[in-house]
């Protein structure tokens, strides 16, 4: 599959990793990161890559979601997506991640939104970036 980019974004790690700083190149971005207590880390009051990852997941499934009920004619309101980010060892040695996107679709039956988030999984960015290679599981609220 060949993409042609509409836009770009560029971050820059510095520091110690998931213990230093991320910053994007327009400056918005600009976050100091910290391992969580979960796996050994200080934790706080800071992010980490799993939150920066389930946030932008979030956001993109969430206009995908839009999207898609637009082009069905469907009216959304007060929806929410959440997206839980695990991240794990695998048998390997290596770390792999897992996703738990959460769908809050009022107003609609439960198999129009079913098929709406099912629709949308096809349709989001990040999905298709995972697909095949992160479990992502997609449930209704």
């Amino acid at each position: 599959m060949s993409v042609t980019p509409v836009y770009t974004a560029s971050a820059t790690a510095h520091g110690d990793g998931r213990n230093g700083r991320v910053r994007s190149s327009d400056g918005v971005l600009d976050l100091d990161l910290a391992i969580p207590k979960e796996m050994g880390g200080p934790g706080g009051a800071l992010t980490n890559p799993e939150q920066l990852f389930a946030a932008g997941y979030a956001a993109c499934f969430h206009s995908a979601l839009k999207r898609v009920a637009s082009m069905q004619k469907l009216t959304l309101t007060d929806t929410a997506i959440t997206v839980d980010v695990g991240i794990g060892q695998l048998p390997s040695g290596g770390f792999g991640l897992t996703v738990a996107i959460e769908a809050e679709l009022p107003g609609l039956t439960e198999e129009q939104a079913t098929a709406l988030l099912e629709a949308a999984h096809q349709v989001c960015p990040y999905s298709n970036a995972t697909r095949g290679n992160v479990e992502v599981a997609l449930t209704l609220a």
